[in-house]
């Protein structure tokens, strides 16, 4: 009678063993299924959001849109401000690509193959120098405000005085500048939809657009 008690007592437990099993079998199952789903859910295409808004990062950019000649500043996936300027000639065009802030510099001096120009309203850098990774191209100020939304200089972006003093103020060394050459989905949606501007040249460059390419700031 012992014997057969002994063996009735241990079928529970053999039972109990094999449900316990199988509960964490499932649970094993339930967590793999739900870091896929999670996995899935965020495949999107680089850049673009699910909810057709910027991506957001916490590094702050530029965006500039070579054909709509705007610059826009990006915090967080969000559009701080948005500034016209002036961009490279269809002869010499600004380059399109990313790139780094690599210096910022106030009042710069103006250094082209025989001339130098220091700082004040007959300099063509303007007020301020926020110079790429790319040497010889920057964003920076400009003795000719007309110029300002029209394809003129020589590769680098200009910007009215009081633009690019608020602007120098907001960035930093190290960050993210890009370049677009083409208006694609998040240019668009930076920039909104209108047309950009027409590609042909608005006017021959100056003697002063001309050396603007060529400036060293030292």
């Amino acid at each position: 009678m012992r014997r057969t008690n002994a063996t009735t007592n241990q079928k529970p437990e053999k039972g109990t063993r094999y449900s316990g099993l199988s509960i964490g079998v499932w649970r094993v199952v339930a967590v793999l299924l739900l870091s896929l789903t999670q996995a899935r859910g965020q495949e999107r295409p680089a850049g673009v959001a699910a909810s057709g808004k910027l991506p957001v990062t916490s590094e702050r950019r530029i965006v500039i849109s070579i054909p709509d000649r705007k610059l826009a500043l990006i915090e967080s996936g969000r559009v701080v401000k948005i500034y016209p300027v002036a961009v490279g000639a269809e002869g010499n065009p600004s380059p399109s690509g990313e790139f780094r802030i690599r210096e910022r510099i106030t009042h710069p001096t103006y250094y082209a193959p025989g001339t130098v120009i220091g700082p004040g309203k007959s300099n063509p850098l303007g007020t301020r120098w926020i110079g790429l990774s790319r040497r010889g191209y920057g964003i920076h100020g400009t003795n000719d405000s007309q110029s300002i939304g029209k394809s003129v200089s020589h590769g680098c972006i200009r910007m009215k005085k009081e633009d690019v003093e608020e602007l120098f103020e907001l960035v930093r060394a190290g960050d993210l500048v890009e370049l677009r050459a083409e208006r694609d989905s998040e240019v668009a949606m930076i920039f909104g939809d209108a047309p950009a501007v027409p590609a042909a040249p608005d006017i021959l460059p100056t003697k002063k657009s001309q050396a603007a390419f060529v400036a060293t700031v030292m």
